[in-house]
């Protein structure tokens, strides 16, 4: 199933090719059962981010959005389990992906698959106000140089995405078959991928799950929020477990099942242990610890040590969709991580000595 349209620092997105029609998938998505009657232009607007009414109501009267695979009325009104399609015309804006010479950090690559280690601070994909300096044009110049003919590739072979201030490995498809076949994994929820975070907090258990659907937030677009009762949203599925304890803030990993935008930034606030320095989801200010100014200079340090939300994709594991072996790759952690642990280790340390 088509991941929501999202922004170009979300987490997870499924893409898919043209069509022989010059039309490719832009959004899809199969209605929560338990969404309530909803216009079909209004429902759109709310999961479509920069979306408006207008526009969508002149494209549902040019019969590219679709509703169980037929054209359909803007006051349609939608139900549960309803498969919506919204379709764009053209080509996936791979023309506007400038090549630019930027260093890629290639843990992997053969004719079919590239796998790259994502630095912080770097947006996947071009989008509104990021135009230049992005993995994809990165990407486009690697692609260039080895002379690989990306024409047929939606998005240059992108598969997923991770946030922009999240580091770790990204997987690229070099052809259509590879791109069927890893995106088949991700939406079976097959594909294994292990995060390292901080969260705030000392956690009660040494592991758990969570599970809350994830959808828009309510007020603020930009944003995702959890759904414990699965009145909205998608089914969300993140296992977690301790890997170190430092009173105040908890070195975590967490497993995911799916993979849903935001998913592990959401879910852990959505349990009351915000990634450490997270400031979209509350995270950037003290949040556990004393209010002594000591230990407040302290978090400054730390958040001068790692100004973004502490977390790290460092694992992933699939099969490969040609040659089906088992494939794993690790991500060490960044320098700013690993000072952050340093510091908070240290800081633990000299307290228990005391």
């Amino acid at each position: 199933m088509m991941q929501e349209q999202i922004s170009q620092e979300d987490e997870e997105e499924d893409l898919a090719p043209q069509d022989e029609q010059g039309l490719y998938e832009q959004f899809r998505v199969v209605v929560d059962k338990g969404q309530a009657p909803l216009r079909i232009d209004k429902f759109l607007q709310n999961r479509i981010l920069g979306a408006t009414r207008n526009r969508l109501q002149q494209g549902i009267e040019k019969g590219i959005v679709l509703v169980n695979q037929k054209t359909t009325k803007a006051n349609y009104l939608v139900k549960p389990f309803d498969d919506i399609i919204v379709y764009a015309q053209g080509t996936e804006h791979d023309d506007e992906i400038v090549p630019e010479n930027i260093p890629l950090d290639i843990l992997f690559e053969d004719d079919y698959l590239l796998l790259v280690n994502k630095p912080a601070g770097m947006v996947v994909h071009p989008g509104c106000g990021n135009y230049k300096g992005t993995m994809l044009n990165a990407v486009a110049y690697h692609f260039a140089k080895n002379n690989l003919d990306t024409t047929t590739l939606p998005r240059l072979g992108l598969v997923h995405r991770i946030d922009k201030n999240t580091s770790g490995i990204l997987v690229l498809a070099k052809t259509l078959d590879a791109i069927y076949g890893m995106i088949k994994q991700f939406a079976d929820h097959s594909i294994h991928r292990r995060y390292i975070a901080m969260a705030w907090g000392d956690m009660k258990k040494n592991q758990g799950t969570i599970k809350a659907h994830i959808g828009r937030h309510q007020r603020f677009r930009k944003k995702f929020d959890a759904y414990p009762n699965g009145e909205y949203g998608k089914d969300a599925t993140t296992h977690y477990k301790v890997l170190q304890r430092f009173n105040y803030v908890t070195l975590i990993e967490c497993r995911l099942e799916t993979g849903r935008t935001h998913q592990i930034r959401v879910h852990m606030q959505h349990i009351g242990h915000n990634l450490f320095n997270d400031n979209e989801y509350g995270g950037d200010k003290i949040l556990k610890g004393t209010v002594y100014k000591n230990y407040q200079s302290f978090i400054q340090k730390c958040f001068d040590a790692m100004p973004r939300h502490a977390l790290h994709a460092k694992e992933l594991g699939f099969i490969h969709p040609i040659t089906k072996e088992k494939m794993f790759f690790e991500s060490e952690l960044p320098n700013d991580f690993e000072q952050l642990i340093a510091l908070w280790t240290a800081y633990t340390l000299r307290n228990k000595m005391l």
